[in-house]
């Protein structure tokens, strides 16, 4: 006698359809860019897209976007979206200028950091508490902090020695410090301008020239942030709060008290990262400063999958676009069209060998205009050089949409004993 048996369907969970990218895989991947990228400077003639003051630039903005973006994994992790970090790092940005005017750096970090974890507790008590909407809070927040600021910068700064009510008086220097040697000896090698060799030289004597210690501090988080999220009890607590709230509680997790945790501790990063425009990258508060860096670092952690070494490389990529406002921006931005050029034509034969021919069609089409682009004019004008960062921040957003996987329970309400 036999018995038949019928399989069930599979359900397959949102964001994994596609296998995750090995770490051997992603090395290559970097090392095919890197290749293209000097073949590209080769035939453009603009070095300065690989030289070692673009990448000491693009670290130094890349770091405020990457502090933003632990912030919103540290919230996200826990079940709670985050979208106030703007607001966190406007906070930042005027605590750390109005206590580093009066009492020095350190002391500007120290208060940047609480200011953002203040905005934080506000964020925490509507969201986990009252169970408000996780966005309406966020972009209360967001609110609320620009015009708190805007207020308190009347009175404070207006009457401070060089300052005004848009602008904090100017903040002593933390200092910056180069690797003994090695730096020179690097960027030394980048001046040679030989293939691939110099443009690896540019990319790693810009991580070690012109460091700030706070740069330093921002860089080893990212590390800590993952061995104390996937390598501690603490940590899988706080990650079982955003994916089964539910089931965390009915382990003994107590909820609310993670979820606060770890809000406090994303308005801490974002505060952080405020501190840095205002004490290191500019030595002064200004108006508008974060200039919408929340909401980038915000799409750094969605970018890199709500994992911190996939945040590291989205916040680099946004910090790189960024630097191009400051270092030959038009020249260094014609020439990363033809490199773009190439890499579409990559994808859509990739597309092809998938048999998405659909895609491959239309990645091959916008592949030859931006040919197009670039064989018609000899460089960009300035507009789009500015807009470049937010540009990259929607394609890559879009491009990497179907790879993504965000905590489950992320932004969904939850009451303490719903499970019962």
């Amino acid at each position: 006698m036999t018995t038949a048996t019928t399989a069930k369907p599979r359900t397959q969970r949102p964001g994994k359809g596609s296998r995750r990218i090995s770490l051997p895989v992603l090395l290559l991947i970097i090392a095919g860019v890197l290749v293209l990228t000097s073949i590209v400077r080769l035939i453009t003639g603009a070095d300065g897209i690989t030289s070692t003051g673009q990448m000491s630039t693009a670290l130094r903005l890349a770091v405020p976007i990457g502090l933003a973006g632990l912030g919103g994994l540290w919230s996200e992790r826990s079940g709670v979206v985050n979208i106030g970090l703007e607001g966190m790092m406007i906070l930042g940005t005027w605590f750390g200028a109005w206590a580093g005017y009066q009492w020095g750096p350190w002391a500007g970090v120290v208060l940047g950091i609480v200011g953002g974890a203040l905005g934080a507790v506000l964020h925490a008590v509507a969201t986990v508490t009252f169970n408000v909407n996780h966005i309406v809070s966020g972009v209360a927040l967001n609110i609320l902090a620009l015009g708190v600021t805007r207020y308190l910068s009347k009175f404070t700064f207006e009457e401070a020695p060089q300052g005004s009510s848009k602008q904090s008086p100017p903040i002593d220097s933390l200092g910056t410090f180069d690797i003994p040697g090695l730096s020179g000896w690097l960027e030394t090698l980048n001046d040679k301008h030989w293939f691939l060799v110099s443009d690896v030289a540019g990319l790693l004597g810009g991580l070690i020239t012109d460091l700030s210690p706070l740069t330093v501090i921002a860089v080893a988080l990212v590390p800590a942030t993952w061995w104390v999220l996937w390598r501690t009890a603490f940590g899988l607590r706080l990650r079982s709060c955003g994916e089964n709230p539910v089931a965390a509680e009915s382990l003994g997790v107590n909820v609310y008290k993670y979820k606060y945790i770890a809000v406090i501790i994303s308005g801490g990063f974002a505060g952080l990262g405020g501190a840095f425009l205002s004490i290191v990258a500019s030595n002064v508060y200004l108006d508008g400063q974060t200039a919408g860096r929340g909401y980038i670092g915000l799409a750094a952690m969605i970018f890199g999958n709500w994992m911190p070494g996939g945040l590291a490389l989205g916040a680099g990529l946004f910090g790189y676009t960024d630097s191009l406002n400051l270092r030959g921006g038009t020249t260094n931005v014609h020439a990363l069209i033809l490199l773009l050029a190439i890499l579409l034509v990559i994808g859509a034969a990739y597309l092809a060998w998938r048999k998405k021919y659909a895609s491959a069609l239309t990645t091959l089409v916008v592949s030859v205009l931006m040919f197009v682009w670039y064989l018609g004019t000899n460089e960009v004008p300035k507009q789009v050089v500015s807009a470049t960062p937010y540009v990259v921040t929607l394609l890559v957003l879009s491009l990497s949409a179907q790879r993504l996987r965000m905590p489950k329970a992320d932004g969904l309400p939850y009451r303490k004993g719903q499970g019962k």
